[in-house]
């Protein structure tokens, strides 16, 4: 820390050291070495990007190369982690989405804006953008068939527990009107090819639909925590002794895993195809394109008392041609599935998140859903 004084420099470390200032403050990351002078708040370096942007309210400094002066580090003492979160997440809803570091950096921005620029969560019952239970608005809308992003109106409503889509804006019928409780969400920027891309998918016939959107202006994170809010506030009603912890590990769900792989078919003598990949917990889905609108198959993944497991390779003696070499087997109790990838760090990381899912038991809905899949099949 260059120029700093010995006294400061110890001060520093003890307050640094402290276990509540051992995570970032905004998204959790492990050993933070940044922090806000202002704020007094311990930060890793992606969020101390974020707090620069926003000189007004925050001013960041490094802590291993920055001079801290005597006042700045008892700034930090009196504050601290515990104690700002204490005043800026002091009244956070229970179904807005706190990011990690793993999530987009629209996500990871809006957090922390909404925490100390619009102060969103300082006092309780405030009138939030995404908290009324209604909302109305234009998102652009991929098109199923020609790919092109075009204007659509969307209806969210609490008290019908729907999730609407007209075609055009004075339209009386939606294309879409699909139950709130059949409906996901997640932050899509790099596939969709937009920051503020949201995927929307919901269960039609017991198969899932997507839908790509992205709104113009930023209000993405507006419509992702207002679907969230409509599903919790649902929920509520139609579990009425469900705690609210039970009830927020319900709402949207982060993909585990996506991903191009190769699989053949049934008979593990066809050749190998490039698709892409998307495990939704127990559902492994995949398709010819990352923004089809359906799967071209789904394999159910089921836990490990129930004869499902994952094995690093391929049987010997497979036939099928494959480009690629890292092999994956996922063994149910009627088939074997083979994938290949193009790495081995693909390759562990698709059975990391496999094992996790098949390592978890399974609950009465899941049973409904691999019968539905037996027979299907």
């Amino acid at each position: 820390m260059a120029g700093g004084n010995e006294r400061s420099m110890k001060a520093l470390k003890e307050v640094w050291k402290r276990a509540e200032n051992s995570l970032c403050a905004d998204c959790g990351k492990p050993d933070p070495d940044w922090a806000s002078s202002t704020l007094g708040v311990f930060i890793c370096l992606s969020c101390s990007g974020i707090h620069r942007n926003i000189p007004s309210i925050s001013k960041v400094k490094s802590l291993k190369m920055d001079y801290w002066d005597d006042a700045q580090v008892q700034f930090l003492a009196k504050h601290g982690n515990a104690v700002t979160k204490a005043i800026y997440e002091a009244h956070i809803p229970i179904y807005y989405y706190q990011p990690t570091y793993n999530d987009c950096q629209v996500l990871r921005e809006q957090w922390i804006r909404a925490k100390y620029e619009r102060k969103e969560f300082t006092e309780p019952g405030k009138q939030l953008p995404y908290s009324d239970g209604v909302k109305e608005g234009i998102l652009w809308k991929r098109g199923r068939d020609n790919g092109q992003f075009l204007p659509r109106k969307f209806l969210l409503s609490e008290r019908e527990g729907r999730l609407k889509y007209f075609i055009k804006q004075d339209a009386k019928e939606p294309k879409i009107n699909v139950k709130i409780d059949v409906i996901n969400a997640t932050f899509q920027p790099e596939k969709i090819g937009n920051p503020n891309g949201l995927q929307i998918t919901y269960l039609k016939d017991n198969k899932t639909r997507n839908i790509f959107v992205y709104h113009e202006s930023g209000k993405a994170l507006d419509w992702f925590n207002a679907i969230r809010s409509v599903q919790f506030h649902y929920l509520k009603v139609a579990f009425p002794i469900a705690s609210d912890n039970e009830i927020k590990n319900r709402l949207t769900r982060n993909f585990l895993k996506e991903g191009y792989m190769e699989k053949t078919g049934p008979k593990q003598r066809e050749a190998f195809k490039k698709r892409w990949f998307t495990l939704d917990h127990r559902r492994l889905m995949y398709f010819r394109d990352p923004l089809d609108a359906f799967a071209k198959g789904e394999v159910f993944v089921g836990s490990g008392e129930n004869g499902y497991s994952v094995q690093k390779g391929l049987p010997s003696g497979t036939q099928g041609n494959f480009s690629w070499h890292y092999g994956i087997t996922i063994v149910t109790p009627d088939r074997e599935y083979l994938f290949t990838c193009e790495t081995e760090s693909d390759q562990l990381d698709w059975i990391r998140a496999f094992t996790s899912v098949i390592n978890q038991a399974m609950t009465p809905q899941e049973y409904a859903i691999e019968a539905y899949f037996k027979f299907k099949s």
